[in-house]
């Protein structure tokens, strides 16, 4: 028996050159968001801060480029490891938070649209090819595979190309502690909508979103910096570090049985879970508290690739660049078998949350 299904055909990433590395911040003053200065010692802080969020360090784009840039380099990489025309593509759908944000200038530039810009940069003619952009937090990328799976089945599109991208080093205030968790890069996928065998072929299986905007509507947030006598009118990412903690660990969870629960896959086929790179100790903690919804005690070794450690949180980027390093053999321990249940999961600004079953 036949069916359609949205699938994944080629993957591609823009992991930026310039390091920067926990020691880089031990000459850093720190203050509070009562703008006091924090006595504890930059060294400890720094510590402290790796132990909790697994990050050594992470990756900022070069003074001249931008998240456009970063797009379309991930992109022409997924055009070209897809193999397909780029003038057949349907939609070219962007994840991301701030648009272009030129170095020492904190006013974000979304006009035009970075679909548009990478539309430009792939040179694609097509005016059917429609490119928009997506806000919606840290699950951006995800969202766009939703959008586009939607689209598929309504006979709207059958082909597009989603891209997540984020310079997150523009817009972090260097005295706030939370500033060390983000960083930059992009990360896309060419999205097919084929006919594949119902019991065994690869694409989405199922999709799952929620949206709680009342109490946790600000959990991120723009506001000025922590530095005392700062600029009000110049704004920075600002982050509810325990609130956004314990939204995750309530929430994702579920989220993601339900997911998997709509798919129709039992727990123990689930082979990996591409989480949401934002702190490898709340990682580590939704998908053991995914498994004991299903009454599995232990988590199955193995289940969940982070490249945190190095890459840091680039937002709408983590999700793809990590299933990009995993497809591609570039994970060291983590590779997938054609037939591999996984997971796609992420919880971020909103706050939202979503998550897709797909068979490999």
């Amino acid at each position: 028996m036949k069916t359609y299904r949205s699938v994944i055909t080629g993957t591609g990433a823009f992991i930026p050159p310039v390091v920067k590395k926990n020691i880089d911040f031990t000459v850093h003053n720190f203050y509070d968001e009562h703008h006091q200065r924090i006595t504890t010692s930059p060294t400890e802080i720094v510590q402290k801060f790796q132990e909790i969020t697994g990050i050594a360090e992470r990756r900022y784009v070069p003074e001249d480029m931008n998240c456009a840039d970063m797009a379309a380099i991930a992109a022409k990489q997924a055009v070209e490891n897809s193999g397909v025309d780029p003038e057949t593509i349907d939609q070219i759908i962007v994840a991301h938070n701030f648009g272009n944000v030129l170095k020492h200038t904190i006013q974000t530039d979304v006009l035009p649209a970075i679909a548009s810009r990478v539309k430009h940069s792939l040179g694609i003619q097509n005016p059917a090819c429609v490119a928009y952009d997506l806000l919606f937090g840290c699950p951006g990328w995800i969202q766009g595979v939703i959008h586009a799976d939607a689209f598929f089945k309504a006979g709207i599109a059958k082909k597009a190309l989603i891209i997540g991208t984020e310079t997150l080093s523009r817009v972090v205030d260097v005295y706030d502690r939370d500033s060390m968790i983000f960083s930059d890069g992009a990360g896309a996928c060419i999205l097919e909508y084929q006919e594949v065998d119902a019991a065994t072929g690869p694409g989405v299986l199922s999709t799952s979103v929620a949206s709680h905007c009342i109490d946790e509507a600000f959990y991120l947030f723009l506001g000025k910096s922590n530095f005392p006598g700062s600029d009000p009118r110049v704004r920075y990412i600002k982050m509810k570090g325990r609130k956004v903690y314990e939204y995750a660990m309530q929430h994702v969870p579920q989220a993601m049985k339900d997911c998997l629960d709509k798919s129709g896959v039992g727990i123990d086929a689930l082979k990996k879970v591409f989480i949401h790179q934002a702190n490898e100790k709340m990682d580590e903690g939704i998908i053991k508290r995914m498994f004991r919804l299903y009454d599995r005690k232990e988590t199955p070794d193995n289940i969940m690739p982070m490249n945190i450690h190095l890459l840091g949180n680039s937002s709408v980027a983590t999700v793809p660049t990590l299933f990009h390093s995993v497809v591609s053999g570039a994970q060291d321990g983590h590779s997938l078998h054609h037939g591999d249940v996984v997971m796609f999961a992420s919880v971020g600004a909103g706050m939202n949350i979503n998550a897709v079953s797909y068979r490999y």
